[in-house]
């Protein structure tokens, strides 16, 4: 072979030698960038868990649609709620009972628990009315009203969010009302309303909302009510805290927030 022909044929083998392992490297850092720019399983949504939420019974409606909500946004995570008064969910929670969050319908209750709980976050506000049998047959206007004798009104129990605030604006116009009963939650007092075992009560305004076609809700001046604030909270005994975060900071959202206030919550 002339030498000028094996310089190229050797120049050429060279070249080639060369390139490969350049190659290599660059089909390497091409894979690496694709890797990063991929986001991980847990990047792209709330850990999955199936959570346990303690809430008060006043959110029963419309949490049942915000967690519906929050399982169809996050695929793999499961939400349990159990509803109570806000009372007997804070003894829950000292008593060591298994959840991951929990939401009250007053700040007072919320922090009582302050050693057990993660900060709270106020996401909605809520409002008293006074629930009438349909019709309103007692013909009830106001507050006024509830203190006569021949009315049986129902109340919640003072040591329940709604029954303090109950209390509180029926003290504050020195009203005496003497219930025919108190009960342990809100709930319960629109129920009695409900079966006609009570003329009156006192709720808040998204629970008489719930039975429109068996309750008339009259409405109390604001400066004659009180507002009711929701925190939510993680719960420090949670064995699924990081998912149990996202779902109280998903709370806040506009999401939940347009479900919450569909259901006539106030924002925050």
């Amino acid at each position: 072979m002339p030498l000028i022909n094996r310089r190229r044929t050797a120049a050429a083998v060279l070249t080639t030698a060369l390139l490969v392992p350049l190659a290599a490297c660059g089909s390497d850092d091409a894979e690496d960038a694709d890797s990063s720019a991929k986001p991980s399983a847990a990047a792209s949504g709330a850990p999955k868990a199936d959570l346990t939420v303690l809430a008060a019974s006043s959110l029963t409606d419309v949490f049942r649609t915000a967690g519906a909500a929050y399982e169809k946004e996050n695929p793999g995570t499961k939400i349990t709620f159990s509803f109570a008064g806000s009372q007997e969910l804070a003894a829950q929670v000292e008593q060591g009972a298994p959840a991951d969050a929990l939401v009250t319908a007053d700040t007072k209750t919320m922090d009582g628990l302050g050693g057990e709980t993660g900060t709270p976050t106020i996401i909605a506000k809520n409002r008293l009315v006074i629930a009438t049998g349909e019709g309103n047959p007692e013909k009830i206007d106001g507050l006024d009203d509830l203190a006569d004798s021949k009315l049986k009104v129902v109340l919640a129990a003072p040591e329940v969010p709604v029954g303090r605030y109950s209390e509180q604006i029926l003290d504050a116009r020195k009203i005496v009302v003497k219930p025919v009963s108190q009960e342990p939650n809100v709930r319960a007092v629109l129920s009695k309303v409900e079966l006609g075992e009570a003329d009156a009560g006192l709720v808040y305004k998204t629970d008489a909302a719930t039975a429109t076609d068996k309750v008339d809700a009259i409405e109390i001046p604001d400066a004659e009510n009180a507002i009711a604030s929701y925190p939510a909270a993680t719960l420090k005994g949670s064995r699924n805290s990081e998912a149990a975060a996202a779902f109280v900071a998903w709370l806040s959202t506009p999401a939940a927030q347009k479900i919450l206030q569909g259901a006539g919550f106030q924002q925050p």
